[in-house]
């Protein structure tokens, strides 16, 4: 199978079920994201496995075409980067994600991007043929 679908086919459903479980929670992944952007173990952890995800999307599928492929290549640069953020300058990081999430409708534009971005890499990955 080819990379960019067994990637999409991955990150698809994940991103689709994230976003359904952020909109059904809203209150439960509010609380979550506060928590989650105070420094500690947990925050580390994400870091760590933003990184380690990134960097195995980036040394598979490192395709800088112009379709839609190119955006697993996006997604697998920005987990990377935003891994290094939270390990080498979590401050930054913190600060980044509170201006990210600080309004009421935040989670839920993230929700709904994220289960945009998921609903069209299922489908380039399970509908359409390659």
């Amino acid at each position: 199978m080819d990379r960019s679908l067994f990637l999409a086919r991955l990150l698809g459903p994940t991103f689709v079920a994230v976003a359904l479980g952020m909109l059904i929670n809203l209150g439960m992944y509010e609380t979550m994201i506060a928590e989650a952007l105070h420094f500690g173990v947990l925050f580390y952890l994400s870091g760590l496995l933003s990184l380690l995800a990134g960097l195995a999307i980036v040394n598979l599928h490192n395709r800088w075409q112009m379709d839609w492929r190119v955006i697993i290549t996006v997604l697998g640069w920005l987990m990377t980067i935003g891994g290094v953020m939270r390990i080498v300058l979590p401050q930054v990081a913190i600060a980044t994600g509170s201006t990210i999430y600080s309004g009421r409708a935040s989670p839920v534009v993230a929700a709904l991007i994220i289960g945009a971005l998921g609903a069209f890499l299922s489908f380039m990955g399970y509908m359409r043929r390659a």
